[in-house]
């Protein structure tokens, strides 16, 4: 099955994804990892990606179609893969429709502005290691430290809640759109993102039917 995971930022994309990748031994698919895994192994979009990002600039929507149309093709995702985060615009949708990439479901994870902003402002992580803690769904023991290591924990920039409320802007302009694009399409299944893990997590599954 292949798939795409869409949700704002923060609305747990990431952790969903990897959770129906494990349980469909399929691979989770970001953009950002491809960018910097074609980077080091210095391949020729590698390259390129990198005389873009080097200038302080993003890579364009075709280089990363570039770069997605080669990862798809490997072995490892025969059976199916979930691109986590990408698309992120209906120009980028249409794109990869054009390269005559199938999906076959998208899953979009709805979580509130609100609820967001509440919970990325409550994310921490550890200064040493890099470990993920949160306030209030996963704390350390003692709230200052991280649990693995000595290191001291740090709410991370883009977690506070004035950069979270302009990501949001942007996710809403430019990305939202894809839920209609999709839902048009017939191949959208939304699932309410909830505060415990797991609740999401079954719905998750259901919804897929997995």
């Amino acid at each position: 099955m292949n798939m795409i995971f869409l949700g704002a930022p923060g609305a747990g994309k990431g952790t969903h994804a990897a959770r129906v990748a494990e349980r469909l031994s399929i691979p989770t698919i970001s953009t950002g990892a491809l960018l910097r895994a074609a980077i080091a192994e210095g391949s020729e979009l590698g390259k390129e990606a990198e005389r873009h990002m080097q200038g302080g600039n993003f890579a364009p929507d075709e280089l990363v179609l570039g770069i997605v149309k080669e990862r798809i093709a490997k072995e490892d995702c025969k059976n199916g893969f979930i691109l986590d985060g990408f698309p992120r615009s209906v120009k980028q949708a249409e794109a990869l429709d054009a390269l005559g990439v199938k999906i076959d479901c998208v899953l979009n994870l709805h979580v509130e502005d609100e609820a967001i902003i509440d919970r990325m402002s409550g994310r921490r992580i550890c200064t040493k290691c890099g470990a993920t803690y949160h306030v209030e769904f996963n704390p350390t023991k003692d709230g200052l430290h991280c649990d693995e290591c000595p290191g001291i924990l740090a709410m991370r920039e883009d977690d506070k809640p004035e950069i979270v409320k302009a990501r949001l802007v942007i996710y809403h302009e430019k990305t939202a759109p894809l839920i209609e694009y999709y839902q048009k399409r017939g191949i959208l299944k939304t699932v309410e993102g909830r505060k415990n893990l797991e609740k999401t997590a079954a719905a998750v599954f259901e919804a897929l039917g997995i």
